[in-house]
């Protein structure tokens, strides 16, 4: 019975010491609401807004009418009407849409024959789950559309049928897509974690203060825990990027400078806010909570497996503060794409001014620190 009792009374010990800790009590409230919250409204793999655009060349009803069963689809959000096919490919491209409707000039003369009318889909396959999401609504629409021609007319074959063309992965392959995420994501975790930990590991081993009298100064300390992060960081993306070419055949059909440009901005970004998290935390469990706390919503927002349109507006505009998405986009650009250095300049200056930032807030959440 008195063993029960002093166990009791450890028990109650330790709740009250959690409950009565300011910072345990954040540690218990505030994630778990910030991520709830990011995770309900952030991360879906629902398709709710498909957006594409109309190439018509053919003006009579029954086209029309196709068209108009996508327009009052709830799972489609028309953006534009194309005039010219040399205005195809660049739409798709920016990403204003994820598909183009193509119906040719002789798609309702096919149908009053009895032949097979085509409907051509163009469509992005960067993100294969998504693209073929999309497809499923597309058949969806053009089954309508068959049966009730078939049932106006008559007919044993299907009066329309889709020819499908993907720009930048054709056999919608998902690995061509999550692979060169990979590297923006472990590039992110490895070294957030070997930054964020290195002046809190200072601290709790004592070690810290020996630092301080040394000859260096403030900055050159900064400078000494940035750089090893930005080395180790290097050394994991360009060996995950050797891997997803030779091993898992990714095709890197744009220019390695330019994804060496973005790679280093990206480091110098994540760096920073290394740095920032370390440069407040006491402790090694504080600095891996920290880590935790930004890690696991700045994956959840950065479009690695999600998209980004299908989230919330006020969720979206979150995504713009946070380095990986603007990653995600040179990686997968570089990979799929082909795109040049020039093409990327969208991308670059955000994570630029993100390094600018974070780093300047690290130096001087390390100074105050310091005095």
């Amino acid at each position: 019975m008195t063993s029960l009792l002093q166990i009791y009374a450890l028990i109650v010990k330790e709740l009250l010491a959690v409950v009565k800790d300011p910072r345990s009590r954040f540690v218990l409230i505030g994630p778990p609401i910030l991520q709830l919250i990011i995770f309900g409204y952030a991360a879906t793999f629902d398709l709710n807004h498909v957006r594409y655009a109309v190439y018509n060349e053919d003006p009579s009803a029954p086209a029309r009418e196709l068209v108009a069963r996508f327009a009052g689809s709830p799972a489609f959000d028309e953006v534009t009407r194309l005039t010219h096919q040399e205005e195809v490919a660049p739409i798709i491209d920016a990403g204003e849409v994820l598909l183009v409707l193509h119906v040719g000039r002789a798609f309702s003369r096919d149908l009053r024959r009895g032949r097979p009318a085509t409907l051509q889909v163009l469509i992005d396959g960067r993100n294969s789950n998504t693209a073929l999401l999309a497809l499923g609504y597309v058949r969806a629409v053009v089954t309508d559309f068959n049966q009730r021609w078939a049932e106006e007319h008559g007919g044993t074959q299907p009066p329309a049928i889709l020819a499908l063309r993907a720009r930048y992965n054709p056999n919608f392959e998902s690995r061509w897509f999550i692979v060169p995420g990979i590297v923006a994501l472990l590039t992110l975790v490895v070294t957030l974690l070997v930054t964020a930990l290195s002046v809190a590991r200072e601290r709790e081993m004592g070690t810290f203060d020996q630092l301080l009298v040394t000859p260096m100064r403030p900055f050159e300390i900064l400078v000494g825990k940035t750089v090893p992060g930005l080395i180790i960081g290097s050394i994991e993306a360009s060996f995950i990027i050797t891997m997803a070419v030779l091993w898992f055949h990714i095709p890197l059909r744009g220019s390695v400078p330019a994804l060496g440009v973005g790679l280093l901005l990206y480091l110098v970004a994540i760096v920073g806010i290394g740095l920032m998290i370390s440069s407040l935390a006491v402790t090694q469990q504080q600095a891996l909570l920290g880590t935790f706390l930004f890690l696991v919503p700045a994956v959840t927002l950065s479009g690695f497996a999600t998209p980004i349109v299908n989230m919330p507006p006020l969720v979206q505009g979150v995504t713009y503060l946070n380095p990986m998405r603007y990653f995600l986009i040179v990686v997968r650009g570089v990979f799929l794409e082909g795109s040049s250095a020039n093409l990327l300049v969208q991308q670059y200056w955000p994570l630029a001014l993100m390094g600018i930032v974070t780093l300047a807030v690290a130096a001087g959440l390390f100074r105050w620190r310091l005095y």
